[in-house]
């Protein structure tokens, strides 16, 4: 095999570099470079299939370790976010570690994707990398800004935890969620585009209040995928009835 085709593994180690990287920067106490660390390993998450079709350098075992680095970067990571985040509000509490569930339904909704071929152009449950960032960037902007209603909901006994089986809960459901990939062709429903551009217009007006109020950047993030997760669950109705 040329060199070459090891160009789409070689990203996708990048992802697992910065996943790992991503959980001893969060047990040094620095949620904000965990965050950055989360950052790129989605990027290099993104650009790894984009080498691959480029390239042709489709494998079996680039999908299985496109799997493994993403346990890492989106299940592992998030979950030690926000570990380290209660333990250091609670210390050796039970609450403490309920954020490890996050970690298993990661490993459940990665395995189910893998065999699951209904999921080439949309998702059904919640992505991995949705659910990591949506926690990464809760912990980020709870550092960054101490003194914020955010930061003190995270603070709190129940927030964390339950937000954690929530998001657990919708890795492995059944609820369409629109992807972001635009393919070739007019077979994207028109609800689907209906969702996209919702999503867009919430991660703009997101970082409108962000430069407005001057925010933390990580808001930015912590509200669009927010407001994805909450446009999925408001168009899943109308969704299972084109289904």
């Amino acid at each position: 095999m040329s060199l070459v085709k090891h160009i789409p593994n070689a990203v996708t180690s990048c992802n697992l570099l910065c996943g790992v990287l991503g959980v001893i920067a969060s047990f040094r106490g620095r949620p904000d470079i965990a965050f950055s660390l989360m950052l790129a390993a989605s990027v290099f998450d993104f650009c790894d299939g984009l080498a691959a079709r480029a390239l042709k350098a489709y494998s079996d075992i680039g999908k299985e370790l496109d799997s493994l680095c993403d346990m890492v970067s989106f299940g592992v990571l998030p979950s030690v976010m926000m570990c380290n985040h209660l333990y250091a509000c609670f210390g050796n509490s039970f609450v403490s570690f309920i954020p490890l569930v996050l970690a298993v339904f990661s490993g459940l909704r990665l395995a189910k994707f893998n065999v699951d071929e209904r999921q080439h152009s949309s998702f059904l449950g919640l992505a991995t990398p949705a659910a990591a960032l949506i926690c990464a960037s809760l912990c980020a902007f709870a550092f960054e800004r101490p003194d914020s209603i955010i930061a003190l909901a995270a603070g709190g006994r129940l927030f964390l935890p339950l937000l954690s089986v929530v998001l657990s809960a919708l890795l492995v459901s059944e609820i369409p969620m629109f992807a972001m990939k635009i393919g070739t062709g007019d077979g994207t429903p028109a609800y689907v585009r209906v969702e996209r551009g919702l999503f867009l217009a919430a991660a703009l007006l997101a970082l409108i209040c962000a430069l407005i109020f001057g925010l933390h950047w990580s808001f930015v993030i912590l509200a669009a995928f927010i407001s994805y997760v909450l446009i999925n669950l408001i168009a899943w109705p109308f969704a299972s009835r084109i289904h």
